[in-house]
């Protein structure tokens, strides 16, 4: 009888994949998934991407998805941590990309580039020195407003970033500064 729950719950709505061990918010509903080859699933939700972690499931939120990217079978995940603040701008450094290959992928990798590309509300190039920083304003999912980001290179004065993004998001919080 348990091997009809999945079908049935498919039936009723519910996109859930059988034995998915994330934790979902209330109302946080499941818009697709697909199996990852080596175990898990990907779980697409308005919140974010879940992505299987050391045998559990853990969320990225979308404003925290550096990049995404789909070729040959592979899913590759590249996620971004707040390392600081500068003002009200959130500092962000990506993490090592991760790589899942999905034998049946779905619409699991247009679902993502939606949802990423539908968070960034703008973005700007600043060369700074030898280096430079992305500033972009993100919607973060379940909260009110925009986030201003600053994701400097690697190498780039992260003090001198700081005080530009400081800057940048006091005249974006007033715009007459």
């Amino acid at each position: 009888m348990g091997s009809r729950f999945p079908s049935l719950r498919r039936l009723l709505g519910d996109r859930t994949p059988a034995g998915f061990p994330g934790v979902l918010e209330p109302g946080e509903d499941v818009l697709d998934s697909a199996a990852v080859e080596d175990g898990g699933h990907l779980v697409v939700t308005a919140l974010g991407l879940w992505i299987p972690s050391d045998g559990a499931a853990r969320r990225v939120g979308w404003h925290l998805i550096g990049k995404a990217a789909w070729a040959d079978g592979v899913f590759v995940l590249t996620e971004s941590v707040e390392t600081g603040t500068a003002g009200s701008a959130v500092v962000l450094a990506d993490l090592p990309p991760v790589r899942f290959r999905l034998p049946s992928p779905g619409k699991v990798p247009h679902e993502v580039r939606l949802r990423v590309d539908g968070s960034v509300r703008s973005r700007h190039r600043q060369e700074i020195g030898a280096g430079g920083a992305w500033f972009v304003q993100r919607k973060v999912p379940g909260r009110d407003g925009t986030v201003l980001q600053v994701r400097p290179d690697p190498g780039t004065d992260v003090t001198l970033v700081g005080a530009i993004a400081e800057q940048v998001a006091a005249k974006l919080v007033n715009p007459a500064e």
